[in-house]
C-alpha cells in the first residue's frame, strides 16, 4: 500500500466558527486518536489531504508541528454534500506491525453470461483484519460468465498473506440478479384493450 507524508498543525480553536475560518484558508480540521491517548486536534493542508484520500485506507505519515511523526489511517471523512470539498477528517493512530480492522473496496471485472442480468454489490467493501502498513487497496473479483442466481461469498475472495476476514465467511459480497421482464405501460395496455373492444363492436 502507498504511504503519504503530510504536514499537520496543532489547533486550539474549536467550534463551527473556527472550522469555517480553517476551511477559508484552504485547510481541513481533523482529529487524531487511538491507542488510548487523548485526541489530538489538528489542521491539515486541504489539497494535499484531498489527494491522499483518493487512495482507500491510505497510510499517512504525519509530521506534526515539525516536532513529531505519527502513522495514521483515515477513519471518518466528512465532505460537503453539494460541492464535495473536505469538511472534517478523523484519523486513527497506528503503529507498524499492528493489525487493524478496515473495509477494503471490492472491484468486479468481467462480463456476466448473456441475458441482461444485473450484478448487485451486496458489500461494496469487504471488512478485513490487516497489518496497518500492508492494507490492500482493493480486491478484484472476476464475475466472468456468471448466470442469474450465482453469488460470490466472502470466503471466495483470495486474500493476501497476513490478511483475514472480519466478516462471516458465508457473507454474500456479490450476486447476480435475473433480468426483469419489461412490462407494457398502463396506457399502452388500455389502448390495446380499447382497440379490441372497438373491433368486437364493429363485428
Amino acid at each position: 500500500m502507498s504511504e503519504v507524508k503530510l504536514a499537520a498543525e496543532s489547533r486550539t480553536e474549536f467550534g463551527k466558527g473556527a472550522a469555517r475560518r480553517i476551511r477559508r484558508d484552504n485547510k481541513v480540521p481533523g482529529v487524531l486518536y487511538g491507542h488510548g491517548s487523548d485526541p489530538l486536534h489538528l489542521t491539515f493542508p486541504g489539497h494535499e489531504l484531498l489527494l491522499a484520500l483518493r487512495t482507500p485506507n491510505v497510510l499517512i505519515s504525519l509530521d506534526i508541528d515539525g516536532k513529531s511523526n505519527e502513522l495514521a489511517i483515515p477513519k471518518s471523512v466528512q465532505r460537503d454534500p453539494l460541492r464535495g470539498f473536505l469538511e472534517h477528517v478523523d484519523l486513527l493512530l497506528v503503529k507498524r506491525g499492528e493489525k487493524v480492522t478496515v473495509e477494503v473496496p471490492v472491484v468486479a471485472e468481467g462480463e456476466l453470461a448473456a441475458g441482461g442480468n444485473l450484478l448487485e454489490h451486496v458489500l461494496n467493501a469487504l471488512p478485513v483484519d490487516a497489518e496497518a502498513t500492508h492494507i490492500p487497496e482493493s480486491f478484484t473479483v472476476s464475475v466472468e460468465g456468471l448466470e442469474a442466481g450465482a453469488s460470490i461469498h466472502a470466503k471466495d475472495i483470495k486474500l493476501p498473506n497476513g490478511v483475514t476476514l472480519a466478516v462471516e465467511e458465508d457473507a454474500v459480497v456479490l450476486q447476480v440478479l435475473a433480468a426483469q421482464a419489461e412490462e407494457a405501460p398502463e396506457g399502452e395496455e388500455a389502448a390495446e384493450g380499447g382497440e379490441g373492444e372497438q373491433a368486437a363492436a364493429e363485428a
